[in-house]
């Protein structure tokens, strides 16, 4: 009941400072804040209000607030969990068909298998990259040029 009162009020004077700025010749922002003023009472009337102060004003409604935490915190503290125990054993649960890796040494990450080729450098042929042909002095700059010459640089 105070809520709907409260937004009754609200709506009032708003519609009133529109009316003083209609008085002013400022027609637009007039209506724009009779548009404002009007959704606490668009509120009240559709319901929307006495939902949410029902909301607000319900201890068990609280308590589902706090059981959705804990739910939340309870599930990232076991995602947290198996994201770091699955960093040192690669997948996470050892079902049918998989194998676990072996776990790393405390402190040091663990060291994957690689294929032999895979760590060898890639050199290619063996021969240094030869450096480009240093480019024409006047290759391009001739417009450069002439764009300082007329700002006068």
């Amino acid at each position: 009941m105070l809520a709907e009162t409260i937004c009754s009020a609200v709506s009032a004077a708003g519609l009133g400072i529109a009316a003083l700025t209609a008085y002013r010749k400022r027609f637009l922002a007039a209506t724009r804040i009779a548009a404002y003023s009007l959704v606490p009472v668009g509120l009240v009337m559709t319901g929307v209000v006495a939902w949410a102060a029902g909301i607000v004003f319900k201890p068990t409604v609280w308590a589902g607030f706090a059981v959705l935490g804990l739910a939340w915190l309870l599930f990232v503290t076991t995602r947290a969990i198996e994201r770091r125990a699955a960093g040192a054993v690669g997948a996470v649960g050892a079902g049918e068909g998989k194998q676990k890796r072996p776990k790393a040494a405390k402190g040091r990450p663990a060291q994957e298998a690689v294929a032999p080729a895979a760590s060898a450098p890639s050199l290619g042929d063996g021969a240094r990259p030869r450096p480009a042909p240093a480019a024409a002095p006047a290759e391009d700059f001739s417009d450069i040029e002439a764009i300082l010459k007329k700002h006068g640089i």
